[in-house]
C-alpha cells in the first residue's frame, strides 16, 4: 500500500530527465505531427522505467514467476522470425520485474513502430464460452494484492475584532480545491447539508444566511453544490464538516477520529476550470477566462470535533429534528448566535499548472478497430484511497490481464477495447475530462460506451449502478448471471429485487456530477455507467480522508472486500464481453421514449398556462412519438436483415452508439454549456431548466420571462425532433414538414 501511495502522490508531476506519458503535452512523433493518445506511448530508451511503474501496482506471486519463465523458453524454442525476437527480448527482457504483469497485457505501440500481430483466428466462441472463459482467468488474489497498494486558518473574533481564539484545522493537507481565496469574517448559521431545500427551510424560519458563514454536513449533496447554494443565499463563506450521525456505529467504534476532515473540490463542473469547453494542451493560447462553476465564496473543510465547538455557540431556534446529528452535547441551533460571537475565516489557495498523465492501453477489434468499447479508473488520491483509486486500479489492471490471458486462449473482440488510468481525478474529473475535451470531435463517431470503476466498493450491502439508459436492459440481464458477493445461492438480481418494487428503483440511479462517467453522457453524448456496492444505512464515510485504508476499507465490509471488488469485476466483465463481441450492439435506443414520455409529462400540469400564451406541448409529444416509432422502424430493419451481413451491421451499430449525442443540444456552445445533453446536462438548454422556469409562473409570476421561454421551448423541442430525425436513418427517409 504504501507503494501505491508513493506513485499516487506524485502521478501529477513529472520527474527530471523523463518525457511524461501523458497527451496533455506537445509530444512531436515522426514527421513532427503530434503523437496520438488513443494507446500508450512508450518513449525510446524509456521501456524499463514505465513497465517498473506499473509492476509496482501488482504484487506477483510465485506461479507468474513461474509462467513468465515459461513463456521465455517456449519463445526462444519457437522462434518464428528474428523480428519477433528482438521486439519480445526488448519488450519483456528489459522488465524482469514485470512479471506480475505481463508483457503481452495489452496491445503496446512505440512512437516508431506497429502493435504486435493478433493470434490466428481459431474456432468461433460464444456468449456461455467467454462468460466461462472470463471466470476462469479472473483471480480474486490478484485484486487484493493490487488494492493493498498554502495553510489555512479560522479565527474566532470578538466584537472589535481581535482574535479569542484560533481554532484548529487538524488536517493541514486537507482543503477545497478551486475555494475562492481571500477572508470571510460573519456570524455561523447552521444549514443541515446545505442542499436548496434546506437554504429554504431557513427562510422559513426568518433566518437569513446573508453576511454570515454557513456550516453544513457532508452527505446528500457534493461540495460544489453546498457551496454554490450558500453563495446563492449571500453567504460570505463555508465550513464543512462530517457529523457522526452519518457514521454507521460500527465504524464509530472502530476508532474513526473526530478530528477528521473530509476532502472535496468546489467547482461545478468538471475538468480544468480555467480552460472550460476546451482540452489544456501545452500549445493552446489560453484566453483570460474561467470556469461560471468555480465558487465566489471561500470554503474549508473541518473536523467534527472543531464544528462541535463552533455549533455549541450557536443560538436562535432549534434545528429541525431531522437536521439534528450526533455531535456530543450539541443542541443543534440554527444560529447566527450571539452578537459578539464572530468567525474569521481565511483561505490562501494558490492557483498553479500542473502537468498530469493520463494512461492508455488497447485491444484492437479484428472488424470494427474504429469503435471503441472505453473503461477507466482514477488513479490518483489525496490519502491512501483504498477506496477512491485503489479498489478501480486494481480491477482495471485485472481485467486487463483477464482479457488478455482470454485474446490468446481465442477470444476474438470485434471492436476495440481501451483501457485508461485517468489522473487529477480527485479535482473534478480533470484527467478524463480534458481528454474528451481533446478528442471531442471524433469521440461521437468512435465511441461506444464507456464504463467506470470509480468508487466501485464502498459497501456490501447494496449494488447500484448510475447509468445511461441504454445500458438500463443490459445491466439487468447481467445482474441475474452474477452471484451475490453476500447471499449464498442468489443472484445480484435476486437480491435487489422485492415483490412490491421494480428492480430499477432499487439499483438504478441517474448520472450526478460528481460521478466519473457524467461527463461522458452531459459533456460527449457516449452511453456511460458507474458501478457500485454501498452501505444500504449510511454511505463509506473515509471516503476522501485519510483514513480511507486497505485495512478500513476491508474491515467495514468483515474481510470481504476482494469477495465483493470480484463481484464488480464480474459484472463488469460480461458487460465488456457483450459490448466488444456482439454482432448487434446490445444498446436499449428505445428506451429513450419511456423517459421522454416521462419528462414531458411534468409539463401537463401548466398546460392551462400554456394555452393562455397561445403555446402548446404538442410539438414536443410530436417529436416523443416520431423518435419512438423511427425506434421501432431500426428494430425491425435489424430484425430482418442477415447477421453475417458486415456491411448492414456496421450500418445499424453506428445508428445505434450515436443515440446518446443525439441528445447534445446543438444550440449552446460546449464553451459556455458543456453539459449540453438536453435530459443529463445542466444549463437553460435542459427539459429540466424549462420545468424550472415554467413553475416561475405559479411562484414567482415577476420573474418569469416570456421570450426566453419561448425561445427554451422551441430549442429543446428541436433537439428532440433532431434526434428522432437522426435515428431514422437517411435524410430521404425522414419524413418531417416544415
Amino acid at each position: 500500500m504504501e507503494t501505491l501511495r508513493f506513485l499516487l502522490r506524485r502521478a501529477g508531476g513529472e520527474r527530471p530527465g523523463r518525457r511524461s506519458y501523458t497527451i496533455y503535452r506537445n509530444m512531436e512523433g515522426p514527421g513532427g505531427e503530434g503523437a496520438g493518445g488513443l494507446e500508450l506511448k512508450v518513449a525510446e530508451g524509456e521501456e524499463q522505467t514505465l513497465a517498473g511503474d506499473m509492476a509496482a501496482l501488482v504484487t506477483p506471486g510465485p506461479r507468474d514467476r513461474t509462467k513468465a519463465l515459461t513463456y521465455l523458453v517456449l519463445s526462444a524454442l519457437l522462434i518464428f522470425t528474428v523480428a519477433f525476437l528482438l521486439g519480445y527480448v526488448a519488450l519483456r527482457g528489459s522488465c524482469p520485474s514485470c512479471a506480475g504483469l505481463r508483457g503481452d497485457l495489452l496491445a503496446v505501440v512505440s512512437d516508431e513502430g506497429a502493435a504486435e500481430e493478433s493470434p490466428v483466428p481459431g474456432p468461433p466462441l460464444y456468449w456461455a464460452d467467454l462468460k466461462e472463459m472470463f471466470q476462469k482467468y479472473l483471480r480474486e488474489d490478484s485484486i487484493e494484492s493490487t488494492i493493498r497498494v498554502n495553510p489555512n486558518f479560522l479565527h474566532q473574533l470578538d466584537p472589535q475584532g481581535n482574535v479569542l481564539e484560533k481554532l484548529p484545522l487538524e488536517d493541514p493537507e486537507i482543503y477545497c480545491p478551486y475555494s475562492a481565496p481571500g477572508n470571510a469574517t460573519g456570524g455561523l448559521v447552521y444549514a443541515n447539508y446545505g442542499r436548496q431545500e434546506d437554504f429554504d427551510v431557513l427562510g422559513q424560519q426568518g433566518v437569513n444566511p446573508q453576511g454570515h458563514l454557513v456550516i453544513v454536513r457532508v452527505g446528500q449533496i457534493s461540495f460544489a453544490e453546498k457551496v454554490a447554494n450558500a453563495d446563492a443565499a449571500q453567504a460570505r463563506g463555508v465550513l464543512i464538516y462530517p457529523d457522526p450521525w452519518d457514521i454507521p456505529q460500527d465504524l464509530r467504534k472502530a476508532g474513526l477520529s473526530q478530528n477528521r476532515a473530509v476532502y472535496g473540490h468546489v467547482h461545478m463542473g468538471t475538468g480544468d476550470p480555467y480552460t472550460p469547453g476546451f482540452p489544456s494542451f501545452n500549445h493552446t493560447q489560453f484566453p483570460p477566462i474561467q470556469s461560471s462553476g468555480l465558487p465566489r465564496i471561500p470554503a474549508h473543510p473541518i473536523s467534527a470535533s472543531t464544528a462541535a465547538r463552533l455549533l455549541s455557540k450557536l443560538t436562535g431556534l432549534a434545528a429541525p429534528r431531522d437536521w439534528k446529528g450526533r455531535l456530543a452535547e450539541i443542541p443543534y441551533r440554527l444560529g447566527p448566535g450571539d452578537p459578539g460571537f464572530r468567525l474569521h475565516l481565511q483561505v490562501n489557495n494558490v492557483k498553479t499548472s500542473t502537468m498530469i498523465s493520463n494512461v492508455f492501453g488497447s485491444f484492437e477489434g479484428r472488424f470494427e478497430p474504429d469503435h471503441y468499447v472505453i473503461i477507466g479508473a482514477q488513479r490518483d488520491s489525496l490519502g491512501p484511497g483504498a477506496a477512491g483509486s485503489g479498489v478501480g486500479t486494481a480491477l482495471l489492471l485485472e481485467l486487463a490481464r483477464t482479457f488478455s490471458a482470454m485474446v490468446r486462449n481465442g477470444f476474438q473482440l470485434r471492436r476495440t477495447l481501451l483501457f485508461a488510468s485517468w489522473d487529477a481525478e480527485d479535482f473534478g474529473q480533470v484527467g478524463s475530462t480534458e481528454w474528451l475535451e481533446g478528442y471531442l470531435s471524433m469521440l461521437h463517431l468512435k465511441a461506444v460506451a464507456y464504463i467506470s470503476l470509480d468508487s466501485a466498493v464502498l459497501g456490501d450491502d447494496k449494488f447500484h449502478a448510475k447509468t445511461s439508459p441504454l445500458l438500463t436492459s443490459l445491466i439487468e440481464n447481467i445482474l441475474k448471471q452474477v452471484d451475490s458477493p453476500n447471499r449464498s445461492g442468489q443472484s445480484l438480481y435476486e437480491q435487489v429485487t422485492f415483490p412490491d418494487r421494480r428492480w430499477a428503483s432499487e439499483v438504478i440511479q441517474p448520472l450526478a456530477m460528481e460521478s466519473s462517467a457524467y461527463p461522458f453522457t452531459a459533456f460527449a453524448g457516449v452511453p456511460a455507467v458507474e458501478f457500485s456496492f454501498v452501505e444500504d444505512a449510511r454511505p463509506y464515510p473515509f471516503l476522501h480522508t485519510q483514513d480511507d485504508t486497505y485495512e478500513n476499507l476491508n474491515g467495514m465490509l468483515f474481510g470481504r472486500l476482494p469477495a465483493v471488488a470480484k463481484s464488480v469485476a464480474e459484472v463488469v466483465g460480461q458487460l465488456l464481453i457483450r459490448l466488444t463481441h456482439d454482432h448487434l450492439l446490445p444498446l436499449d435506443f428505445g428506451a429513450y421514449g419511456d423517459v421522454l414520455l416521462h419528462r414531458i409529462a411534468e409539463l401537463n400540469p401548466y398546460s392551462s398556462e400554456l394555452k393562455s400564451r397561445g403555446l402548446t406541448l404538442q410539438w414536443m409529444y410530436s417529436a416523443r412519438g416520431d423518435y419512438t416509432r423511427a425506434a421501432e422502424k431500426l428494430r425491425r430493419d435489424i430484425y430482418s436483415s442477415e447477421e453475417r451481413d458486415e456491411r448492414l451491421n456496421r450500418l445499424h451499430n453506428v445508428r445505434i452508439m450515436r443515440v446518446e449525442f443525439y441528445f447534445l443540444s446543438p444550440y449552446v456552445a460546449a464553451t459556455e454549456a458543456p453539459f449540453r445533453h438536453v435530459l443529463h446536462g445542466r444549463g437553460p438548454h435542459t427539459l429540466r431548466a424549462l420545468l424550472d422556469h415554467l413553475r416561475l409562473l405559479r411562484a414567482a409570476p415577476g420573474r418569469f420571462d416570456e421570450g426566453r421561454f419561448r425561445r427554451q421551448l422551441a430549442l429543446a423541442t428541436w433537439t428532440l425532433q433532431g434526434a428522432a430525425n437522426a435515428l431514422s436513418g437517411e435524410v430521404w427517409d425522414v419524413d418531417i414538414n416544415f
